[in-house]
């Protein structure tokens, strides 16, 4: 397939979620208006949706629609706009822009941007309980894998590992353990919310696919680094340069840039091998996903 397909691939999947979310969400008259208006600017703004997709695509591999793995995919998305709410705070990385527009506390103010994602985070959660036709062993299966995966072994815990890294010379292990938890923890989840969607629980399938997203988590990261290098401000929508700025710990810092390009090249073989463990099944969405991760531009 061309790159236009998984181009293509991604917009289907971003409508479905988009549209999915605009109808689950308080609407922006429900009291209190304030909170919710800030709830719907901060997760409809746009975002390239890459966690709902790798469920959609996880989910497929198994011979599921994307409709049934929607509670999934929509919980993990919620977890991820919490996430970026509350790393764009002053207190965090202090950002004023996202996805091209102001940040949440820039346009909403700081109180309500913090209540806005404590909302979101419990609303992941209810989303599991709440839909779809998962047995109740499925649901808590599922809402166990995104609380690990969002808590202080996950997300949480690699913020907290990155901020305490500000201005400081981390090994090579030690930038990879962090970004495994800040960024790699959540995609992972991704992969086995849309696994546990199609009950699926056997560690034979589990294992590569964990193995799977453990690299595409990495490469994501690295890409990351490298396009705060070499990309503008206007095309990431985010203020270019400011991991360089805050003297954080990157990729490029430690292997250059070209390091860290072949960096992501390998992880995304490494994550290409793993796939292939799993050949009777229909994986090759998910083999396109992760030459997308390191060839996107934003």
């Amino acid at each position: 397939m061309t790159n236009n397909d998984i181009n293509s691939y991604f917009k289907l999947c971003q409508e479905l979620i988009d549209n999915t979310l605009n109808d689950w969400l308080p609407a922006n008259d429900t009291e209190p208006t304030k909170l919710h208006s800030a709830i719907r600017y901060s997760v409809l703004s746009g975002g390239k949706r890459v966690r709902p997709v790798l469920v959609f695509a996880t989910a497929e591999a198994f011979g599921l629609q994307k409709e049934q793995a929607l509670a999934a995919a929509c919980a993990v998305e919620l977890i991820h706009a919490y996430s970026l709410i509350h790393d764009d705070l002053p207190a965090m990385d202090d950002d004023d822009l996202r996805r091209g527009m102001p940040t949440c506390h820039i346009k909403y103010g700081e109180a309500t941007a913090i209540l806005a994602g404590d909302a979101l985070q419990a609303m992941a959660f209810e989303i599991l309980c709440s839909y779809g036709e998962h047995s109740a062993i499925a649901r808590l299966e599922m809402m166990k894998t995104l609380s690990i995966a969002s808590g202080s072994q996950g997300m949480v815990g690699g913020q907290a590992i990155d901020l305490d890294s500000v201005g400081q010379q981390l090994c090579l292990d030690s930038l990879e353990r962090m970004h495994n938890f800040k960024t790699g923890a959540l995609i992972e989840a991704s992969i086995v919310l849309g696994a546990l969607s199609a009950t699926i629980t056997n560690d034979e399938v589990l294992t590569p696919l964990r193995q799977y997203a453990k690299n595409i988590g990495l490469a994501f990261q690295v890409q990351d680094d490298i396009l705060d290098v070499t990309s503008d401000t206007q095309t990431l929508g985010k203020t270019q340069g400011a991991d360089e700025a805050r003297n954080k710990p990157t990729y490029p810092a430690l292997l250059g840039l070209e390091g860290a390009k072949q960096k992501a090249k390998e992880l995304h073989l490494d994550s290409l091998k793993a796939l292939d463990q799993l050949g009777q099944f229909d994986t090759f969405r998910l083999a396109q996903i992760s030459e997308f991760i390191i060839s996107r531009a934003r």
